[in-house]
């Protein structure tokens, strides 16, 4: 019986595994079973949480399809969550390695103990082609002509240790986000496929925002997406450098704060959803 605890942060939720009390093997096979939401828990997908030789804590996280992800944002915050409440930490600042690098945490208890909004350390964000990575002879990629499905998008490219394409759209709501998403993901432009991120501006201080995930399809929140649309909007003009955005996704809101040496700061809630059990050999 492998025991696991749903979470979510905005809405993005996945299974949680404490990896230092149960052993997975092939997550892989068992993040496509337990994230199929008729005949498994549901989810966006797996996270393992780990022990570290480097940091406090480690992560490792698996997309629905099965296929590795280097970072989560809401999962980064929902293990925070996560390891403060079950008593594996009692601090209230920690680092997560993850395949993107160390990520820091800043944990808000409330009275009772527990976790409620996480703050997280992003790192900076990475502008350059070859790091994001994308074919393309630009060093940048910033509100340029990309042709996807037969029609020209303006695109801004970010990495946030995993690959964004944001959009800037007028309206959010009527998009046919599972025709368009898949063409983004795929596009040979993307060598490690991308998450696309379609964004209105709302104000200086707000935007909407929907998520085609790589590997996931449409998820109510991306967290790392959510950092990629600010950066996008501040390079585009659209916002400001040191000033808190809220992000308006589907699942709820996330704020982020696009410092001017570059780190991106982001805050938001980590909701449990319940604890289980399951028996893995019958998946």
């Amino acid at each position: 019986m492998l025991h696991f605890t749903k979470m979510h942060g905005a809405g993005n939720d996945y299974i949680y595994v404490n990896g230092f009390k149960e052993k997975v093997e092939n997550p892989e096979k068992i993040s496509i079973a337990l994230s199929d939401r008729h005949f498994g828990i549901g989810s966006d997908g797996l996270v393992l949480i780990l022990p570290s030789e480097t940091c406090d804590f480690k992560m490792r996280m698996f997309n629905a399809d099965g296929s590795e992800g280097k970072m989560c944002g809401n999962a980064s915050r929902c293990i925070g969550k996560y390891v403060y409440e079950n008593g594996l930490t009692d601090k209230t600042e920690i680092t997560l390695e993850t395949l993107s690098g160390v990520k820091k945490l800043k944990l808000f208890p409330n009275r009772n103990g527990k976790v409620d909004y996480v703050e997280v350390d992003m790192g900076k964000a990475l502008l350059k082609t070859k790091d994001i990575p994308m074919n393309s002879d630009k060093e940048h990629f910033v509100n340029s002509p990309l042709e996807v499905g037969g029609k020209e998008y303006r695109v801004t490219c970010v990495s946030m240790g995993n690959p964004h394409a944001v959009i800037f759209v007028d309206e959010t709501d009527n998009l046919k986000l599972e025709e368009i998403g898949p063409l983004f993901e795929n596009h040979p432009v993307f060598p490690e496929k991308v998450n696309t991120e379609f964004v209105k501006i709302l104000s200086p201080e707000d935007i909407r925002m929907r998520v085609w995930e790589r590997g996931s399809g449409e998820t109510l929140a991306c967290g790392t997406g959510a950092c990629a649309s600010v950066v996008a909007s501040v390079l585009c003009g659209f916002c400001g450098y040191n000033i808190p955005i809220r992000v308006h996704l589907k699942g709820g809101m996330l704020t982020i704060t696009y410092q001017s040496n570059g780190t991106v700061i982001m805050g938001g809630n980590a909701v449990k959803v319940f604890d289980g059990e399951i028996d893995i050999d019958n998946i």
